[in-house]
């Protein structure tokens, strides 16, 4: 242990030689170096947010790919090694990992609450590595991608990227102010085997729903935050008229299951698989992912209304958002996987 903690009070005494200030989504005022070519991702939602700005500056995944999310990421960052996490369970075990590294920059991607913040102190006072919090929350995805653009040192692509959030935003809330709140479906995020783990309305777990146009039925007016455990009374009693999961047992099952025959969304054929590949399109993890989900779920919920706002053409968006934020070309094969359960076809 003393090696580490000599090691930790070398690196504490170092600054950038060449460093400007950047204010992230805390309040905090970091030193960055004017280049960074390295960043340590403090979990998967930053790891994704860093590979759309910078893919090369990636040191490594919280997880390393599997073998089917390979063909989703550009070749050269396939098989970037496993870094793990600093926040989340267990994530301070990976500090020293942090310090073989030596990264230019961590980021974090997602809450900006007092423990983080606290956290992003700690390991930043710990290792002289400049820390930056960058908020998570969906609405604050262009800001989001705009400070971290700058402080990456590509400011052009972040700028452009941003613009392209909000234009999908903008497209959405057109839709959106012409369907009153009564009039919107009625949504129920299926996750797990059984399908009775959800997410309670507000909850980063079924913000995408919500910000859809989606009317989430797990719902109890705020006196419950995050993922919950549902019982199928509940649900039935509940009764969606759409169900999204991203869990292909589940997916496979809930056709033939009798617990489930009398939901509306069974009996309609409206429960939809959400692809995974090379990240999930509802959470897993929350970040610049949900974007191409946000774009699936409008689809799936208000197809017609979609395509007048020049929607409709799945395939010709997923193969776009692929190439714009993935740096990936989808090769037919590939894009035909991706979206093989996507459109509520059934399973072979």
């Amino acid at each position: 242990m003393r090696p580490l903690l000599t090691l930790l009070a070398l690196l504490a005494l170092v600054s950038p030689a060449h460093a400007r200030s950047v204010t992230d989504s805390a309040g905090r005022v970091v030193e960055v170096p004017d280049t960074v070519t390295t960043v340590f991702a403090a979990g998967p939602p930053a790891s994704v947010l860093v590979y759309v700005l910078k893919p090369e500056a990636l040191t490594g995944w919280p997880r390393a790919l599997r073998p089917e999310e390979r063909a989703y990421v550009a070749e050269p960052y396939r098989d970037l090694p496993e870094t793990g996490r600093l926040t989340g369970r267990g994530g301070e075990a990976n500090l020293e990992a942090v310090l073989k590294i030596k990264p230019d920059l961590i980021v974090d991607f997602g809450s900006v609450r007092d423990t983080y913040i606290d956290l992003a102190d700690r390991v930043q006072e710990q290792t002289g590595i400049p820390y930056l919090l960058i908020d998570g929350r969906f609405d604050n995805t262009a800001e989001a991608l705009r400070v971290l653009g700058g402080a990456l040192g590509v400011p052009e692509r972040g700028e452009a990227l941003a613009q392209d959030v909000e234009a999908r935003f903008a497209r959405l809330d057109a839709l959106l102010a012409e369907v009153p709140e009564d009039a919107r479906p009625r949504v129920y995020l299926a996750r797990g085997p059984e399908g009775l783990e959800t997410g309670m309305k507000g909850s980063i777990n079924t913000e995408i729903i919500e910000r859809a146009g989606g009317r989430n039925v797990a719902d109890d007016g705020g006196a419950t935050k995050g993922l919950v455990n549902a019982s199928m009374e509940q649900v039935i009693v509940a009764n969606p008229d759409t169900i999204v999961t991203w869990d292909q047992n589940f997916f496979a099952a809930v056709q033939d299951d009798p617990l489930w025959q009398g939901i509306d969304a069974v009996q309609k054929g409206r429960v939809f698989l959400s692809p995974t590949a090379p990240f999930g399109w509802i959470d897993r993890p929350p970040s610049l992912n949900r974007m191409m989900g946000l774009t699936w779920m409008a689809g799936l919920l208000y197809p017609e209304r979609w395509s007048e706002q020049g929607g409709g053409d799945l395939r010709a968006e997923t193969r776009a958002f692929y190439n714009l934020y993935y740096h990936v070309d989808l090769s037919d094969e590939d894009l035909e996987g991706l979206l093989e359960w996507a459109e509520g076809r059934p399973p072979e």
